[in-house]
C-alpha cells in the first residue's frame, strides 16, 4: 500500500485517480482548491475511512502551497507518489488576441505550480519515490503543426522542462520523475468528442506509473498514457 498525493483531485482525471487508487487499497491525499465543496471527494472519505485525506490547494498560489506543506508536515505524512494533475486550459484563443493574463495564469497553474509544489514537498517524498506531472501531447514542440490553445501549449512545454529539471534535482535520492500525457480525454477540458474515457486513461497511466523506476539515463522522461516516448 502506497501513499499518493493527487492535485486537482475533485474532478476529471484527478478524481479518476483518487477513485482507482482507493479501490485498489492505496492511501490518497486529495488536494483541490475548494475542499469543503468537493462533495464527491468528501463522500469517498466516508467510504474509505482512514485512506483519504482531502486538503485545500491552489497550485497557482505560493501561499496555498506553503499551507499545504505545513499541513502535510503536521500530519507527518510521507508521500510515495506525487501526481501533479491540476491544470487549466483557456479555450477560443485566436492569434492577435492572446492576452498576457491568459499566458500568466496558464503558466502559474500548469508549470510554476507543479514545480514549486514538488520543490516544497521534496522533504516529505519517500526515498526512491515518484513524481509525475500530467502534461499533454500539446506540449510537444516537435509535434506542433498548427496555431491553437497557445497559453495551454506553451505552459505544458514549460511543465515538461520543469519535470526534467526536477528529475535531475531529485536524482541523488533515486526519485523517478515523469511528464505523462493522458491522451485526449472526455473531461470538461477535453470535451465530449475526445477519444478516451477518463477511467481508461487513468488506468493506462497508473500502469505506467506503477512500472516507473528510477533510471539515471532517462531522467524526467515524457511519455504517453500507453508508455510510448513522446518527442519534446
Amino acid at each position: 500500500m502506497s501513499q499518493f498525493m493527487v492535485t486537482g483531485a475533485n474532478r476529471g482525471i484527478g478524481f479518476g485517480f483518487v477513485q482507482q487508487l482507493l479501490a485498489r487499497g492505496d492511501r490518497v491525499i486529495a488536494a483541490c482548491r475548494h475542499s469543503g465543496r468537493a462533495s464527491e471527494l468528501n463522500r469517498l472519505s466516508g467510504e474509505y475511512p482512514g485512506h483519504l485525506k482531502v486538503l485545500p490547494l491552489d497550485v497557482a498560489e505560493p501561499r496555498s502551497i506553503a499551507e499545504l506543506v505545513r499541513e502535510v508536515e503536521m500530519l507527518e505524512l510521507r508521500i510515495d507518489v506525487l501526481i501533479n494533475n491540476a491544470g487549466m486550459l483557456i479555450p477560443g484563443e485566436a492569434f492577435g488576441e492572446v492576452q498576457a493574463r491568459s499566458l500568466a495564469d496558464s503558466f502559474a497553474t500548469n508549470a510554476m505550480g507543479p514545480f514549486l509544489l514538488t520543490q516544497a514537498l521534496a522533504p516529505r517524498l519517500a526515498e526512491g519515490g515518484k513524481v509525475v506531472a500530467i502534461s499533454s501531447g500539446l506540449g510537444s514542440i516537435a509535434r506542433t503543426s498548427r496555431f491553437g490553445t497557445p497559453s495551454y501549449n506553451i505552459s505544458k512545454a514549460a511543465l515538461n522542462m520543469a519535470m526534467r529539471l526536477l528529475g535531475h534535482a531529485l536524482a541523488e535520492r533515486r526519485i523517478a520523475v515523469l511528464a505523462l500525457s493522458p491522451g485526449w480525454v472526455k473531461t470538461d477540458m477535453g470535451g465530449e468528442t475526445a477519444e478516451l474515457e477518463p477511467a481508461r486513461s487513468v488506468a493506462n497511466m497508473l500502469g505506467v506509473i506503477d512500472a516507473l523506476a528510477f533510471d539515471a539515463d532517462a531522467v524526467g522522461r515524457f511519455l504517453s498514457h500507453s508508455g510510448e516516448v513522446l518527442p519534446w
